[in-house]
């Protein structure tokens, strides 16, 4: 199986078999590994720009989280976490650098709660833990303006909207450099066509999730977009307060998705971040 991972090369896709149902990852290059985990609805590809820049130290494992682009669906209750442990010791991998952006940030820090033996350090983008709480009124009236795209079958209204994370509250989805907004809702649309609206729902939350993050003792630091919503930047400026030894950096005028709108500053602060990790 191959996904073009424009831009870029393209990469073959690997597979493992979970025991209820085959998990997609891409692992390429050679050297210390890291994981890469992409945010929700999307997959593996959001992490195109980021390739070049790491292959050359690097081997990159980057799958698609369950229900997510090649990754099969779910049939039976589930944890992202465990998954992720599974594909790792699978791998032979740990502990490892987990890099991941919103939802795959949510599911590092989930890793490092559940499974911290695998986990060296942990990069995350625009996220909290997966109990957190969204009071910003601009995510909530995105979310109303989703609800009622769903309940009038307008499906294009419905990807509109939530691309716009990737403009933020300060700006329109037109402002975002459109080759950005339509990967996006490439990989939006490829994983929503895999989903039918009653099945059932399997995922299992980590719990306890902000009162136990004061355990994690290894490395944090978090990459957030400038003008993303306050709530994003806020729950992850709360992640690394909690944690024992986390710091937060900024791209500026980027929005939910840094990695993909300034890739070369991103780029510069996860490699001086890992670098610093060899000392």
């Amino acid at each position: 199986m191959t996904y073009s991972a424009a831009p870029g090369p393209t990469h073959d896709l690997r597979s493992f078999d979970s025991g209820h149902g085959r998990l997609a990852y891409l692992d390429a290059g050679t050297g210390e590994p890291l994981v890469l985990l992409h945010g929700g609805l999307l997959d593996h590809r959001s992490w195109a720009d980021q390739l070049p820049a790491l292959l050359p130290e690097h081997r990159v494992v980057a799958p698609d989280t369950r229900g997510h682009g090649a990754s099969d669906n779910a049939s039976r209750p589930f944890r992202p976490a465990d998954d992720l442990a599974d594909l790792l010791r699978h791998l032979g991998l740990g502990p490892v650098t987990v890099v991941g952006l919103s939802m795959g940030g949510t599911i590092a820090l989930d890793l490092a709660l559940e499974h911290p033996e695998l986990v060296r350090a942990l990069v995350i983008s625009g996220n909290g833990t997966g109990e957190s709480e969204f009071n910003d009124p601009w995510l909530h009236g995105l979310a109303a303006e989703q609800g009622a795209a769903l309940a009038e079958g307008d499906g294009e209204r419905w990807l509109d909207s939530f691309t716009r994370l990737a403009s933020g509250p300060y700006r329109a989805l037109e402002d975002v450099d459109p080759e950005v907004v339509r990967r996006l809702k490439e990989m939006t649309r490829n994983t929503v066509a895999k989903h039918t609206p009653d099945e059932p729902q399997y995922l299992v939350p980590v719990t306890d999730t902000w009162r136990r993050l004061t355990g994690i003792t290894v490395p944090l630091l978090a990459i957030n977009g400038g003008i993303d919503s306050v709530d994003h930047i806020g729950l992850a400026e709360r992640v690394c307060r909690t944690v024992v030894d986390g710091r937060a950096v900024t791209v500026e005028g980027t929005g939910h998705y840094p990695n993909m709108e300034r890739p070369a500053e991103f780029n510069a602060h996860l490699l001086g971040f890992l670098r610093a990790l060899r000392g």
